[in-house]
């Protein structure tokens, strides 16, 4: 009779580990004009050329080396010296801006597509708090933006 509910919690326990083993790390690109290559070495294929603070998925690290991933999906490395540990977002379509974490709240501004903005926390109800290169702060729907 308790049988099924043991097993249903381990497995419930099961997949928290599973899922904070496989946490997504972003970082960001640190200057602008940085190469990224098909393998980690100087003569390898050059791909394109990133800008600073676009958000990168970080996969794995050899080295001096690091493997990511952009917003479309492409994977490349890059040194490890041109990321940076400042968390950026990027606005997939435009966007609120909105005061406080509430869809009824005053309106700061309308974000643009492919905008950067600086990621201050991560509230986990679904908003996230963004810092505006102009020093503007407000909330914006996780849903909304890549790089988290």
């Amino acid at each position: 009779m308790h049988k099924p509910l043991i097993k249903l919690s381990v497995i419930a326990a099961l997949a928290l580990l599973v899922n904070a083993a496989f946490a997504l790390e972003y970082r960001s690109i640190a200057r602008h004009g940085v190469v990224l290559s098909e393998a980690p070495a100087d003569e390898a294929k050059k791909l394109f050329l990133m800008s600073k603070g676009i958000p990168l998925e970080l996969l794995a690290e050899q080295g001096d080396w690091a493997r990511v991933r952009d917003r479309a999906g492409s994977l490349a490395w890059l040194r490890k010296k041109d990321l940076s540990t400042r968390h950026t977002v990027q606005v997939l379509r435009e966007a609120i801006i909105y005061k406080v974490a509430d869809a009824k709240s005053a309106i700061l501004y309308r974000a643009g597509k492919d905008l950067l903005l600086d990621l201050q926390e991560n509230t986990r109800t679904g908003w996230l708090k963004v810092k505006h290169r102009d020093g503007v702060s407000g909330f914006i729907r996780i849903e909304e933006v890549w790089g988290i």
